[in-house]
């Protein structure tokens, strides 16, 4: 048995195969994020459901409703997020929690394969709201565990291979997805027919499921500690949600990194989730055009998270992400006027340049600015974790009540480019020191 593999086992930091194995988590939750969230689900669920749906007496178009539900797996799992994984750093239970949610979020990915029209709406969105709470739940989780397996100066160099992980095995998918889609018969699948697009969501949750395994083998195991009820565990969690939120009071520099967190993922992940969405309503991409583009921009992304490290490292944190951003805020004015599929082609090259750097280097620069010595890391990126949901939250039902109040979808657009503007002002204040370079192991 390899000692890594073993339960009090000392967690040996820069060892190759545990950053390759946390990276394969990434590989494997991809798949989700690409396939159903951005590239496959948003023009199904717009292609099976009618323009205008009646929810009581309320109307709402059905690209509302769907920002509408990003919104409702967001606001439930904010909710839950800080006391669970409280939980989890109280008990010593990261990894049980880490396989609940990713056995919960493919499950939801599985039930998909019913939801085919107006009948199955609820099918539909309960399957979709399930499978963002998997995916977003674990992400608490898997981050946490980046200081305990890295030393600070690799953690843009590991975070961004984590993302790079992701785009590739993601893209795998999404290509085996393209395929059976455009050419159905070659699989045995009806040509008219919504069965390729289901049997894709069926595939995400298995290739969700089954690559994570990888990730469970090689990471740290818990180290339980203290009581394994349920309740006294609760109450050590929110012990521990009070200490991080009393401890942030007197960080000046953390927190200022979060209010400018807040707002310009409130614009990211807005775009992310509801890009194809703009696409398919404005310029009428078709689904097939649809994958295109999210290849694009995802083969893209790959060398952008090596870049923008590439440039923390010589430049720093701040230079690196407020260079990001700046080209966010031309991202939404240039959308904001495209008439053609071709300039939208260039918006998704861009899209994809600093969509995966500033993700990796938010959560690394987050785990720079962490107090020395923390130890309740899961507790402090569930803080993080937080905040960021609670932007999607509000950046992705602002998108949906922006379209809902002015009619018009490019109205939504604008309005995140006034996010990522207020973000890197707030941005600009800050300062994040950069670590020496220590020797690699393994």
């Amino acid at each position: 048995m390899d000692i890594l593999d073993t339960p009090n086992a000392p967690v040996l930091k820069n060892n190759r195969r545990t950053l390759n194995g946390w990276a394969m988590f990434d590989w494997a939750n991809s798949a989700f994020a690409l396939v159903i969230t951005v590239a496959i689900f948003p023009p199904y669920f717009l292609s099976v459901t009618n323009d205008i749906i009646h929810i009581g007496a309320l109307e709402v178009s059905n690209s509302s409703l769907f920002a509408f539900a990003i919104s409702a797996a967001y606001i439930l799992i904010a909710l839950v997020s800080p006391w669970l994984s409280g939980i989890a750093d109280a008990g010593g239970r990261k990894m049980w929690f880490l396989k609940f949610f990713t056995t919960f979020g493919a499950i939801g990915c599985l039930s998909l394969l019913w939801f085919n029209g107006m009948s199955t709406l609820w099918v539909g969105t309960v399957g979709f709201i399930m499978a963002m709470i998997g995916f977003a739940g674990g992400l608490v989780f898997y981050n946490s565990y980046l200081p305990d397996i890295a030393t600070e100066d690799m953690y843009d160099r590991v975070s961004a291979r984590g993302f790079a992980f992701g785009y590739v095995g993601s893209v795998l998918l999404l290509i085996i997805n393209l395929v059976m889609i455009l050419k159905p018969e070659v699989f045995g699948l009806p040509a008219e027919d919504t069965l390729p697009a289901r049997i894709s969501f069926v595939m995400v949750g298995l290739w969700w499921i089954g690559f994570s395994q990888i990730s469970f083998r090689r990471l740290p195991k818990d180290q339980r500690r203290g009581s394994d009820k349920i309740s006294t565990m609760a109450k050590q969690g929110y012990q521990e949600i009070k200490k991080v939120w009393k401890d942030l009071k007197g960080q000046q520099e953390v927190k200022r990194f979060l209010y400018s967190f807040f707002c310009y993922s409130m614009g990211v992940q807005t775009i992310l989730y509801l890009a194809s969405v703009f696409a398919e309503k404005e310029l009428a991409f078709a689904a097939e055009e649809l994958i295109y583009v999210v290849l694009i921009l995802q083969v893209v992304a790959i060398g952008g998270a090596y870049l923008f490290a590439l440039i923390s490292e010589y430049r720093g944190n701040v230079f690196s992400l407020a260079s990001m951003l700046i080209i966010w805020i031309l991202i939404c004015l240039f959308a904001y006027f495209v008439e053609g599929k071709t300039e939208f082609y260039y918006i998704a090259g861009a899209v994809g340049l600093v969509m995966g750097g500033i993700q990796s280097l938010s959560r690394s620069t987050y785990s720079k600015l962490l107090p020395e010595g923390t130890e309740d890391t899961t507790s402090y990126f569930s803080f993080y974790d937080v905040l960021e949901k609670v932007a999607i939250v509000s950046g992705t039902f602002i998108f949906g009540l922006a379209e809902l109040i002015t009619g018009n979808i490019r109205n939504s657009v604008l309005v995140l480019g006034v996010f990522f503007l207020i973000s890197l002002v707030l941005l600009l204040r800050l300062k994040v020191e950069r670590p020496k370079r220590k020797a690699a192991k393994g």
